[in-house]
Formats: structure tokens, C-alpha cells, sequence
């Protein structure tokens, strides 16, 4: 871009910006938005305000070449809300970009692999974030972000915060877990985070490229020939929990869910009968066979 074109695309993307904000969005979607506006902009070494429909196409024939459709609905729906909100401009070529309707099941761990997989983690702190993942069922973001203030002995409950989609939730706290927890933190003593990062910093959590790096490895070492990363705990907690009759309706309370047909894509890995919530995930989290200095 010259000089002028690059004032003129610099003003809008602050406008891009502004409005993402305005419009409430979460840290991640105006991080994901604004991306697509930096990347068409360098394709195109161009201001995107000045983009043709023949422009648009070509840009997204090319974006599905290259990248993943999670990745080309986030550009559209980022440039979507640029012309829309910063350009005031209507968006007629739409249906030009239509993803494929595609449903797939995750790859899930049985209970014994779950239990094979945490006991051969070579380190005491993925071992545990491995435990919490899988016993809360939770996203990989929301266990590492987890602290000292947030764990409830006394009800057992773990208080979830500003978790996806902003919304906060309680999950049941299994009494392994809570030992596995204490224990951990003992090893660090920080003062307010659960899974600190090594590198001191008072605010830095535990890498997540760690973590899925420690899973890629005792996933190979234990060869289990499925697609498991650090997530698919918490897809194997909410199938596991349905066949011990957990009913859906609490696994989608646990899961933080805001539809149910979204944890209904557990059914088709299991049947659903009824039980009480703690029980099972206590029964849960005790039927594993972990070998590991917890001692639990």
C-alpha cells in the first residue's frame, strides 16, 4: 500500500476495532475479525473498502485452498461485519461463500485409556491439569485459567469463570480431584494461580502448546492409534458420563452448553438413563487405575 491507501486502511481498522468492541464481543471474536481484515488486506496489498465481488470470490477460492472452512466462516463473518458496521455497505455476495455442512464425532478415550494416558504423563503438572480436564470436563483455557479462589472444599464445587461465551457455571469438584490439586499446588505455592507458567512471571499460565505437546506424546508412547488432543478429555467425560445414565440435561448444565442439541451429539456415542450428578462423577474420577507419586 502507499502511504495514503495505508492511513485510509489504518482509520478503518481502528473503526473495525471500535465497533467489535461496542458491539460486546468477546476478546476472542474481535481477535478472530479483525485477523481476516489484516489478512485480505495483505493479500490484496490493498485497502479492503475498494474490493470488488470477482475480488471477494477470487480471495476466498484461495482462502479455502489454503486454509480451513473454521478458518474461512471467521473471515467471512469478520469482513461481514466490517461492511456492514464500518463501511455501511450491504453484503450481497454472501451466499457466494456457503460452508459445507459437515458433522463429525470426536475421537473419544475409554475410561481405562483415560487412566493409561494421565498415569504415563511424564510430568506431575500435566498429569494433573489432565485429571482436571477430564473429571470437570472442562475447555483447556478455562482449567489452566483456574485459581486458588475458585476451588470450594467445602461444597465441593469448582466456580468457572468467564468461560465461553462469558458465562460463568459450577461443577462438581470430585474428591481425587481436589487432592490431586492440593498436592500439585504444594509443589509451587503460588499464591493465586492453580497452573502457574514456569517462566516466573506473576500473571503467566501454564503453556497450553505444553500441554498439547505432553498429549501428542503419551498419546504415541501408549499407541493409541485415535485423534486425541487435551479437548478430547472433556469429550470422553461428557460420553462416559452419559453411559453411567448421567441424563443429558446435567451433562449440558456440566458442560456449560447453551444448546442442547449441542451435548445431544453425545447420544449417538451412548445410552441415557438417570443418576444422581456427583455420584457419577466422583464414581467417575475414582474408577481410575493411575499409577503416578500423587498416591491418590
Amino acid at each position: 500500500m502507499n502511504t495514503h491507501e495505508q492511513q485510509r486502511f489504518d482509520f478503518l481498522y481502528e473503526q473495525h476495532l471500535t465497533n467489535l468492541t461496542l458491539q460486546g464481543k468477546r476478546p476472542a471474536t474481535i481477535d478472530a475479525y479483525s485477523r481476516a481484515i489484516r489478512r485480505i488486506a495483505t493479500y490484496f496489498d490493498c485497502c479492503p473498502d475498494t474490493l470488488t465481488t470477482d475480488d471477494l470470490k477470487r480471495y476466498f477460492a484461495d482462502l479455502i485452498a489454503s486454509h480451513s472452512w473454521s478458518t474461512v466462516k471467521l473471515d467471512r463473518n469478520g469482513l461481514q461485519f466490517f461492511y456492514f458496521h464500518v463501511l455501511n455497505k450491504s453484503w450481497q455476495w454472501l451466499n457466494i461463500v456457503k460452508p459445507p455442512q459437515v458433522k463429525h464425532l470426536p475421537d473419544i478415550l475409554t475410561p481405562c485409556e483415560v487412566a493409561i494416558v494421565i498415569s504415563l504423563t511424564r510430568q506431575l503438572r500435566y498429569q494433573v491439569c489432565f485429571l482436571t480436564l477430564y473429571s470437570m470436563g472442562l475447555h483447556l483455557g478455562e482449567a489452566i485459567s483456574l485459581q486458588v479462589g475458585d476451588i470450594d472444599a467445602g461444597l465441593m464445587q469448582v466456580h468457572i469463570r468467564d468461560a465461553k461465551g462469558g458465562k460463568d457455571r459450577l461443577v462438581p469438584l470430585p474428591q481425587r480431584t481436589l487432592l490431586a490439586l492440593r498436592y500439585y499446588w504444594r509443589t509451587h505455592r503460588h499464591p493465586r494461580l492453580l497452573f502457574p507458567g514456569k517462566d516466573n512471571q506473576p500473571d503467566s499460565l501454564m503453556d497450553r502448546g505444553g500441554l498439547q505437546k505432553a498429549m501428542k506424546q503419551v498419546i504415541f508412547e501408549c499407541n493409541i492409534h485415535k485423534a486425541i488432543s487435551p479437548h478430547s478429555l472433556r469429550h470422553s467425560y461428557a460420553t462416559h458420563l452419559l453411559e453411567q445414565g448421567l441424563d443429558l440435561r446435567s451433562v449440558q448444565t456440566l458442560l456449560g452448553h447453551h444448546s442442547l442439541n449441542t451435548t445431544a451429539r453425545y447420544t449417538r456415542l451412548t445410552d441415557i438413563t438417570r443418576k444422581n450428578t456427583c455420584e457419577a462423577i466422583n464414581q467417575l474420577t475414582n474408577d481410575l487405575a493411575l499409577r503416578w507419586e500423587c498416591g491418590l
